[in-house]
């Protein structure tokens, strides 16, 4: 049973033209967007940027934002060619079951595991966090007790401890329903809440533009030193490594391009809609991202953020200091609450295939890789990252699970560059409908500038991601090497 064991190509192409047997193909090239944009524009919009402007670079969070771009249009690049010459379901797992070797296809895998589960928790606890904003400052309601909306690592300023954050396993169950009732519905439901939400972005850069106080942006790149948290936690500020340090922290705000790929099998002419969908999405959303970090750093100070808003920064940086536009504030958090929906609707999408994917190929228990006979879904899937997510969602603080979704995500883009390079020389004749242009040029350098970001994410995440890893190899080796598909032909 060899562990370096690729996927033959012709196998996964008729996969993915498998037609009646498998997922149902219904979403199109603005539907695809709709959802990279539903992923992308969320928690890292409106919650990572006010955490690495406070704790890593100040005003230069713009700069953040352009390096977390860099890298995700290098690999993005890459994981357009693949996608549009693998449309399958499963990213980066699959490209690299073809490329590298069924181990390196089963890291990548547990990894995207990480990423979707991780980031799926991290944006449900934000969730909780502005339903409580809601129900004080909308509807002015007395918030959910904070030993029900809080981990129990977490204790408030007044000595309560938390015990579950119930807002944000509830939030999830309700969403797993949604994707298991269909695609198309989730989709919908999606589409909607993105031009509720992009509407609210351009909204709050056009009113805030005229609040920006100069002097919040002098210097831009502040003096490098080091900040220590609340927690006690030391985070680089300023300088080179300050703005590294926010590019790896803001980079969790770029994960939907991702997500996007892992729909290939559900996409009308994936040949074509990949591409666009991927890097249209990235275009978009960076333009937005840089302005609104500029205008928020320019409304607030440091200071603000790392007293005041803390996850609520964008509505507490609003009421401060937007005077006349409280209502705006009070819109953003009704909007933050729904957008949040379509980030985690598209992140446990991904995972759900993911899971569906490697459970059809038996790395997985195969149960995994059952459809709902009416709705065509991977419900079982759906179930069991319901149980994963719901726990990290209901237990485990954000700002934790929040980098360790960027340096899952960052690992699983250096594999993809690898993949195109590797498919390059041993499958020169594969129809390639995208390009990914400078081969190896453009992939070795999104190698780099995503090695830049895991360095500036700090030895704490390297530690976690090198724990889950080694998690993830007992696995294989216990269970995995001797169910997978082929290794038993």
């Amino acid at each position: 049973m060899s562990i370096w064991k690729r996927k033959p190509l012709t196998l996964i192409l008729e996969e993915a033209n498998e037609s009646g047997k498998g997922l149902k193909r219904t979403i199109g090239v603005w539907t695809l967007i709709a959802l990279g944009i539903g992923a992308v524009i969320g928690s890292g919009l409106f919650v990572s940027t006010g955490t690495a402007i406070a704790n890593n670079a100040g005003s230069s969070v713009t700069i953040g934002f352009l390096i977390a771009a860099l890298g995700c249009a290098l690999c993005g690049f890459c994981y357009a060619e693949l996608a549009s010459s693998l449309p399958i379901s499963g990213s980066a797992y699959t490209y690299t079951y073809a490329t590298m070797g069924e181990l390196l296809a089963w890291i990548i895998g547990w990894d995207l595991i990480l990423e979707y589960a991780v980031g799926a928790a991290t944006v449900a606890v934000s969730w909780s966090e502005y339903l409580n904003s809601m129900l004080v400052n909308v509807l002015h309601t007395n918030p959910i007790p904070y030993a029900l909306s809080h981990s129990p690592f977490q204790i408030s300023t007044a000595g309560e401890h938390g015990i579950i954050n119930l807002p944000a396993l509830f939030i999830v169950a309700v969403i797993t329903l949604l994707l298991i009732k269909g695609t198309q519905e989730s989709t919908f439901v999606n589409g909607i809440i993105v031009i509720i939400k992009v509407s609210i972005v351009i909204l709050i850069i056009a009113l805030g533009w005229g609040f920006i106080n100069p002097s919040n942006h002098i210097p831009y790149i502040p003096a490098a030193s080091t900040y220590t948290d609340e927690h006690g936690i030391s985070h680089s500020f300023g300088g080179i490594t300050g703005i590294l340090a926010a590019a790896g922290t803001v980079f969790f705000a770029f994960i939907g391009f991702d997500a996007v790929s892992t729909a290939a099998q559900e996409t009308i002419n994936p040949k074509r809609t990949m591409p666009i969908g991927i890097l249209g999405t990235l275009a978009f959303c960076t333009i937005l991202y840089v302005l609104f970090g500029h205008v928020l750093s320019g409304v607030a100070t440091v200071e603000d953020f790392r007293t005041g808003g803390k996850e609520a920064s964008v509505a507490f940086a609003i009421s401060k200091y937007m005077h006349g536009y409280n209502w705006l504030a009070q819109f953003v958090t009704v909007a933050i609450l729904a957008g949040f929906s379509s980030v985690i609707l598209a992140l446990l999408l991904g995972q759900s295939r993911v899971f569906y994917i490697m459970g059809k190929d038996g790395l997985l228990p195969k149960i995994f890789g059952d459809l709902h006979p009416k709705f065509k879904t991977p419900y079982k899937a759906n179930l069991a990252i319901l149980v994963i997510v719901g726990l990290f969602a209901a237990f485990v603080p954000g700002n934790v699970v929040g980098d360790m979704t960027s340096i899952g995500t960052l690992f699983a883009f250096i594999l993809v560059s690898i993949s195109v390079i590797v498919l390059r020389k041993k499958e020169p004749n594969l129809k390639r409908e995208f390009k990914t242009p400078f081969v190896p040029y453009v992939p070795i350098a999104g190698i780099l500038v995503c090695l830049a970001m895991i360095y500036g994410l700090g030895w704490a995440n390297w530690l976690r991601l090198g724990v889950w890893l080694i998690l993830g190899l007992l696995i294989y080796f216990f269970y995995s090497r001797k169910n997978s598909n082929l290794n038993n032909k």
